[in-house]
């Protein structure tokens, strides 16, 4: 059992160098995992630099997010996620409220997901959700080049996952059965420059926290993104070039009976004065996965906090929370 002491409050993020995460030598992988350790019962907010992403990928990403969202209005409606019970596919401006209570974000979107033909395991075990992807019609090279990113950052998750298993006393392989097919999300956003007739509390994301297991974030430059710690108060998370953002998701509680945080986290893009883009990739279990309080998480005495559930049943109601889609 890992002993719980109250966290601290932060007052930046951290960053955490991957190199060693990569090496033979199990003693050098500890030492990481136990950096993710200390800033998970923390913040539960962390940059990672030294990663399996190149460089070039990762620039070539935002850049196809930005010619993704310049498209013509009509082609990008025509993969309106409405037209799937999925929901994936295209989201217009203000179609999400992250901030239950607070007016719609400002902000653009498109998300993919597992894509399940009608031979794919979810398609015939009747899993909720279960779908296709869309894709431009007019857009040569964007699927391959969007799905390719994506699987690298997933490449990138399991190994976070991996360390995750080590910062907890775990086996290192402890989340892999989850992820071989993983339940994953790949999101490009579009944040306009907040304009100055914004209705009260109106961000590009409201506060929230993410739902799964690992988000891996990418960001330009222009920042925006913006973190509550331990004491409420908001830090920045600004841009570091070459560097991702990972935080934890609402799972991560769960596995470890509140140990580890899911942090609530907002965008209000008003510091540069330009178009922000991101692009997060949810890295979850996949749909059956059981989310259950850890071994070495379980508490001395009774029950854990959270209850057992699986991956899917979890997200599917985030969504219906946040998109009112049906599950």
């Amino acid at each position: 059992m890992i002993p719980y002491e109250p966290p601290h409050a932060a007052k930046e993020i951290p960053v955490i160098d991957l190199t060693d995460s990569y090496s033979d030598d199990i003693e050098k992988r500890k030492k990481v995992a136990w950096e993710i350790h200390k800033t998970c019962r923390d913040t539960g907010f962390f940059y990672v630099k030294n990663h399996s992403v190149p460089k070039e990928m990762m620039d070539g990403h935002l850049a196809l997010a930005a010619e993704f969202f310049n498209l013509p209005a009509n082609e990008k409606q025509a993969l309106d996620s409405a037209n799937e019970d999925s929901t994936r596919g295209y989201e217009a401006m203000a179609a999400q409220v992250l901030d239950e209570g607070s007016p719609p974000d400002l902000k653009e979107g498109f998300m993919s997901s597992v894509d399940a033909d009608e031979n794919h395991r979810y398609t015939k075990l009747n899993v909720p959700g279960t779908g296709r992807n869309q894709w431009p019609a007019n857009f040569p090279g964007f699927k391959e080049k969007y799905e390719a990113y994506v699987d690298k950052a997933l490449d990138l998750g399991r190994h976070l996952a991996r360390m995750l298993a080590l910062s907890l006393e775990l086996p290192e392989d402890y989340f892999d059965e989850g992820l071989v097919e993983p339940l994953h999300y790949g999101r490009i956003l579009k944040y306009p420059p907040h304009p100055k007739d914004a209705a009260p509390n109106q961000l590009g994301a409201g506060a929230h926290t993410d739902w799964g297991l690992i988000t891996i974030l990418l960001q330009d430059q222009n920042g925006g993104l913006e973190v509550q710690n331990a004491d409420g108060d908001w830090i920045s998370a600004p841009p570091i070039d070459g560097a991702y953002i990972i935080n934890l998701g609402e799972m991560v509680p769960v596995i470890t009976n509140g140990l580890y945080k899911a942090t609530p986290h907002r965008v209000l893009n008003n510091i540069s004065g330009n178009t922000r883009y991101s692009a997060p990739v949810f890295c979850d279990p996949e749909y059956f996965y059981k989310v259950k309080c850890a071994p070495t998480c379980m508490p001395e005495t009774g029950e854990p906090k959270f209850p057992e559930m699986t991956a899917g049943e979890h997200l599917r109601s985030m969504f219906q929370k946040t998109f009112g889609a049906s599950a």
